[in-house]
């Protein structure tokens, strides 16, 4: 059938593609399964795997279990519920005078943000970080930054602090509210311990120079009954949409922040880019540097020994091909470099479509229809449940890609090649 007479994708929403959570036995990335499938399918390169890849999945030890759309809604109702009646919750006296404390065995390697969470619950992320910009804190006399690390021993100086000016009854503001509503609809999966958010393109996970709304900021409104703020566990680019984990209690981000750092976290992107990579699968393993300039700042590719370079792995295969123009190609990043995949891609000479720092192809039109945004999905995220087994979950495309998708006639649920890459 010709491209142009496929039948176009259809859009799902988060609601849809939260029902499908379960638990099975083993980690799916990296692992090499038998094939399954049927001639027809394995003719047309597709796979049972991704039939249902829009629904979040938990990979752990228990039997298989599913949410009915009732009982999913009832839960989502309920944990709204919940999240205004903490909300309620009158947080702890602060001190109104300057005060010195000691840090405690408990509190031994705490960043100074975290520290300050943790001693006066609901004391607000814009607060702390003003009293650290402005040297107010001090660690044994001496000014620290949010990110330092605490040591069992020193003395921290405390100056005096206040809550935000509470709505009257104690109940969320108007805004507030919203606020919350608006990150419920973002969630793929959530348990106790975590949950995962379908960020949209266009948002900052965390605050800048001029920057009044992003998700760090937003999840003030989602403390637990003791104060405690759900966290970041890594980052994506403000106009990266997809997968995006966060952890709710100081546990689980202690365990998912060293999956991270152990490289036990499995992360696979899709993008739209400019030509078609040959040979369609391969491995790019550069180093890369920070370049600045007065106007913006990006990753270069850089020697090793260069002030600054870091090494930067990443996996790349063709899934499908456009007219030789363009291309769908899925990315295993095995490093975490700041702009990684779009400095990867550029460097190979197939930068992300719509990538305003990075696509250099001069006198490069696009076709008619398809937005000048940039075509990057974090779509799938594997990695260990601190509690046991993986969670695995998978977000839907974007708007702006969708649309591309249909123009391009690309089938959404092709097999995914890049499913099978090597880890390191």
């Amino acid at each position: 059938m010709s491209r142009r007479f496929r039948k176009p994708l259809e859009k799902k929403s988060v609601r849809e593609d939260r029902k499908g959570g379960k638990r099975v036995g083993k980690p799916a990335l990296g692992k090499k399964a038998s094939d399954k499938r049927g001639p027809a399918q394995r003719a047309s390169g597709k796979s049972e795997k991704f039939e249902n890849s829009r629904h979040a999945e938990v990979r752990g030890n228990t039997s298989p279990r599913r949410a009915t759309a009732s009982s999913f809604e009832a839960r989502k109702e309920r944990a709204l519920q919940d999240d205004v009646v903490k909300a309620k919750a009158a947080p702890p006296p602060l001190p109104t005078k300057v005060q010195t404390v000691v840090v405690t065995a408990d509190e031994n390697n705490m960043r100074v943000d975290r520290f300050l969470e943790h001693r006066f619950p609901g004391l607000s992320f814009s607060h702390i970080q003003r009293i650290v910009r402005k040297g107010e804190l001090r660690v044994n006399g001496k000014r620290a930054d949010s990110k330092d690390r605490l040591e069992e021993g020193q003395s921290v100086r405390i100056p005096p602090l206040k809550l935000d000016t509470p709505k009257a009854g104690g109940e969320l503001s108007e805004a507030a509210t919203k606020t919350l509503e608006e990150l419920r609809k973002m969630i793929l999966f959530e348990d106790e311990d975590l949950m995962v958010l379908n960020k949209p393109a266009g948002l900052a996970v965390q605050g800048g120079s001029g920057m009044t709304k992003h998700v760090d900021q937003m999840l003030e409104v989602m403390r637990d009954a003791k104060g405690q703020k759900p966290r970041l566990v890594h980052r994506l680019d403000r106009e990266t949409s997809g997968c995006l984990l966060i952890a709710k209690t100081r546990f689980a981000a202690s365990a998912l922040t060293g999956s991270f750092r152990h490289r036990s976290a499995r992360k696979i992107y899709w993008a739209l880019v400019a030509g078609v990579p040959k040979p369609k699968q391969g491995r790019i393993s550069t180093y890369l540097a920070k370049e600045e300039s007065e106007e913006d700042s990006i990753m270069r590719v850089a020697e090793h020994g260069d002030e600054g370079a870091a090494h930067a792995v990443t996996y790349y295969a063709v899934v499908e091909a456009s007219a030789q123009k363009l291309a769908w190609v899925s990315l295993k990043p095995v490093t975490g470099r700041t702009h990684q995949l779009r400095a990867h891609m550029a460097h190979i000479n197939h930068a992300i479509v719509g990538d305003p720092k990075y696509f250099n192809k001069e006198n490069w039109q696009l076709p008619g229809g398809i937005q000048k945004r940039l075509h990057l999905l974090a779509r799938r995220i594997v990695i260990p449940h601190p509690r046991g087994g993986f969670i695995d979950v998978t977000a839907p495309l974007p708007p702006h890609m969708l649309q591309s998708w249909n123009l391009l006639g690309l089938e959404g649920d092709r097999f995914d090649p890049i499913e099978n890459a090597p880890e390191e």
